[in-house]
């Protein structure tokens, strides 16, 4: 048995593993629907990450605290997609943080980006939140992940529809919903 003990110290058992994302719709559906990432045994972690063990565990919705560096977080990824798109081959994808009050990505091009670039930036990001696609961990081996020069120190790799970013940390959120 797998004992899961929620934040008003009640505890949910379970006869096999499970997700983060698992235990939120146990407690509720529109809770799932909700939720961003879920903190484990005080680790952030995203809905995928697997439960095998007796662990403390907080479902993270956009009401709590934690929230808004989250959503920064994923934005981050989404400006990346949205600059591989429309830019591909032109750019490298460098390295891009929530920072204290907002977020950015750095973002090697030939030539800098002009008010217009940003401008479809912007507009790119919201179709790219329109189609509502899902952030989907996935663990490739280090030489398939190889690809942007920038970022060969880093191991985790996300993706996101047909974007592939690698990321040093854990990509919170479940779905653009989020944003």
């Amino acid at each position: 048995m797998i004992h899961i003990k929620l934040p008003d110290n009640s505890v949910r058992s379970f006869d096999h593993p499970l997700t983060a994302g698992d235990v939120a719709a146990h407690i509720s559906p529109s809770l799932l629907k909700e939720a961003l990432v879920a903190r484990v045994d005080d680790n952030l972690v995203d809905l995928s990450h697997s439960i095998t063990k007796d662990s403390t565990v907080e479902i993270i919705t956009r009401k709590h605290l934690d929230a808004l560096e989250i959503i920064r977080h994923d934005t981050t990824h989404l400006l990346a997609e949205a600059a591989k798109e429309l830019y591909g081959k032109d750019i490298q994808i460098t390295i891009g943080p929530a920072i204290e009050n907002d977020f950015y990505y750095d973002i090697a091009k030939e030539h800098p980006f002009s008010p217009e670039d940003l401008e479809a930036l912007e507009q790119k990001m919201r179709e790219i939140v329109d189609r509502n696609e899902p952030f989907i961990r996935e663990e490739w081996a280090w030489d398939e992940a190889i690809g942007e020069h920038y970022k060969t120190e880093i191991v985790s790799l996300y993706r996101q529809g047909d974007f592939l970013d690698l990321c040093r940390g854990t990509l919170y959120g479940q779905s653009r919903q989020s944003l």
